[in-house]
Order: structure tokens, then C-alpha cells, then sequence
């Protein structure tokens, strides 16, 4: 058996997470951004559905429809950072293209010419910020990532 056949327990886990040393601060700050995109996308989707649902939208369904998408949506951020918290690898792939996916909406949302504005500048830092942490050099290594050709035999 391969060590990524052998089953892992929760104490064998936590002997490879204290191995490896102390979690990187980067890692940390970029499961946090990811984390506070999640939790903004289910804050909005909630607004929207609770406003769809008692408030007097322009289309009821559309609305519910909204905030449901933005509920679910939220998933993707929120697993994201809970597995860069857990040093997992694959968790970067999706903590990277929530960020790929804000940037156009913060760009939209600058252009908006109304209160978003100062919303969409926020949302451009923190994308910026947490792909360039996700991409630094100790993020990477923190996750156990190699770069191509350099492949356990």
C-alpha cells in the first residue's frame, strides 16, 4: 500500500500537521479572507431571500432565486478556507477561483456609480490580497503543492 492508500486517523493526522510545523501566517489570513467572502456571500443571500420572501421585490421569484444562488455559492469559499485551516492541498484550487470569480464582480460593482462602490474596492483588496497569499511560496509548501515534474517515485 502507498502512503496515499494507507487511511489516515485523526491522531495520525494531527502527528503530520505537528511534523510539518507551525501553519504558516499567510495560509492563516488567506483561509480567514476566503472564510469573510463566505460568510458576505450567505449574509447577502439571506438579505436577499428574507427581502424577496416579507419585502416587495420588483419579481418575488427571481429574488428568492438570488439568494438561494448566493447561499450555495457561499459553499465553495467556506470549504475552501476550512480546508486551507486543515493544510489540505486540494483546497487551494477552490480558494483560487473564488478569488479569480471576485475580481469581475468587484470591478462591475466599482463601476456601479452608487453606493458599491466603496463594496467593490474592498472586495478587489481582499481578492488581490488573498491570491497573491495563496500563491506565495510558504502557502504552497504549507499545503504540501509541488510544481510540475517534481512528483513523488
Amino acid at each position: 500500500m502507498s502512503s496515499e492508500q494507507t487511511p489516515t486517523t485523526p491522531a495520525s493526522a494531527a502527528a503530520d500537521a505537528e511534523e510539518a510545523g507551525p501553519r504558516p501566517g499567510r495560509l492563516t489570513a488567506a483561509a480567514v479572507l476566503a472564510a469573510l467572502e463566505g460568510l458576505a456571500l450567505v449574509a447577502g443571500g439571506v438579505w436577499m431571500l428574507v427581502e424577496g420572501l416579507t419585502g416587495h421585490p420588483d419579481d418575488r421569484t427571481a429574488a428568492v432565486t438570488g439568494g438561494v444562488t448566493l447561499i450555495v455559492l457561499a459553499l465553495l469559499p467556506l470549504l475552501a478556507a476550512r480546508g486551507l485551516i486543515g493544510r489540505k492541498g486540494w483546497s487551494r484550487g477552490p480558494a483560487v477561483i473564488t478569488q479569480i470569480l471576485a475580481l469581475p464582480v468587484a470591478y462591475n460593482m466599482v463601476r456601479a456609480d452608487s453606493l458599491a462602490v466603496p463594496a467593490g474596492i474592498v472586495l478587489g483588496v481582499v481578492a488581490v490580497t488573498a491570491l497573491v497569499l495563496l500563491v506565495n511560496p510558504s502557502t504552497t509548501q504549507a499545503l504540501g503543492i509541488r510544481g510540475p515534474g517534481s512528483a513523488r517515485k
